[in-house]
């Protein structure tokens, strides 16, 4: 159901225009910045990375799709972790937007990572490749579908709003002292007490990864993905050394995510290749596999025993 965003905007500047092909220069971060100033550095950062991937997606380029869901990913992360102080009454409309966007490139790259594993498993079994056709067909179509999506007024607008909001919505000039002091915070001091929280959220729902179902691990591969992306973030933050104890975090980060995101692509290829059985096409269910999946699970649950053991995030001073 589209939803008309009603923020009078500018037209998309040079920063976040469709056909800009490179990221322009961006400031780094430093501990001086206010919160207000580096959500909007974050912010117009990935918006640009977005908007430049926008054509190359429109002609069915699965690199280019890949790295625009990334984008809208990591910017959907800097709004999140910046909730508090950006909470007005349009972030809620452009959060369901924003939703809209990244199921139209997800249901897309699903079917891209999919073909990706019947390419690999053709090699030891040539009878997948009877199925390339149906899968080609539907995976034509959806992109058909998402150029469509990405085309169309609605998008446009999005990304429109999106720019203004970031730039002069309501939360940037909401009156109140905690408004105020909220926009105002050294970001150095924000970003490790929400890190520390996001950490310690993570690590209390991950004791549970070996009775999780399939829905349980996705959500938790994405509260892990948007933990790994907010370190990520801050990076400016600590210069020379002082970020060794983040890229060890990272690397624990990194590892669990690759063991969930696997097992992520697994369900979602098996539940695609039921669809197109139940159509009465040809796809092999050879996405999951009992062992495969122990052993992946096991992976992520040693990485994120080797997080527990750290202390944390340590501060920037």
């Amino acid at each position: 159901m589209s939803m008309s965003l009603r923020l009078a905007t500018p037209a998309l500047s040079p920063a976040v225009s469709a056909a800009s092909p490179r990221r322009p220069s961006v400031p780094r971060l430093n501990v001086e910045m206010a919160c207000d100033t580096v959500f909007r550095v974050l912010a117009r950062r990935y918006l640009t990375d977005l908007t430049a991937s926008h054509e190359a997606t429109c002609r069915g380029d699965p690199t280019a799709l890949h790295q625009m869901r990334i984008a809208l990913t990591r910017l959907r992360t800097a709004i999140l972790f910046f909730a508090p102080m950006i909470d007005d009454p349009m972030r809620m409309r452009i959060k369901a937007e924003l939703k809209w966007l990244n199921s139209r490139l997800g249901s897309v790259r699903d079917l891209d990572v999919a073909m990706a594993r019947l390419r690999a498993a053709s090699k030891a079994r040539p009878q997948a490749v009877s199925s390339y056709r149906t899968w080609n067909e539907k995976r034509d179509e959806g992109h058909r579908q998402l150029a469509r999506a990405l085309r169309s007024t609605r998008y446009r607008r999005l990304i429109e709003t999106m720019s203004g909001w970031v730039e002069s919505g309501p939360w940037s000039i909401k009156r109140g002292k905690q408004a105020a002091q909220e926009r105002a915070s050294p970001i150095v001091i924000y970003s490790t007490g929400r890190l520390k929280e996001w950490q310690e959220k993570l690590l209390k729902k991950c004791r549970k990864l070996a009775k999780m179902d399939i829905k349980k691990r996705h959500r938790l591969r994405l509260l892990n993905k948007k933990l790994s992306y907010s370190i990520e973030f801050f990076e400016d933050l600590f210069p020379d050394g002082r970020f060794s104890r983040q890229q060890t975090a990272l690397k624990y980060l990194r590892k669990a995510q690759r063991s969930l995101g696997q097992l992520n692509d697994d369900a979602q290829g098996h539940l695609l290749a039921t669809a197109l059985q139940q159509d009465g096409a040809q796809a092999p269910l050879q996405f999951l596999s009992p062992k495969r999946e122990r052993r992946l699970i096991r992976t992520a649950a040693a990485a994120y025993r080797k997080l527990a053991e750290m202390k944390g995030v340590r501060e920037a001073r």
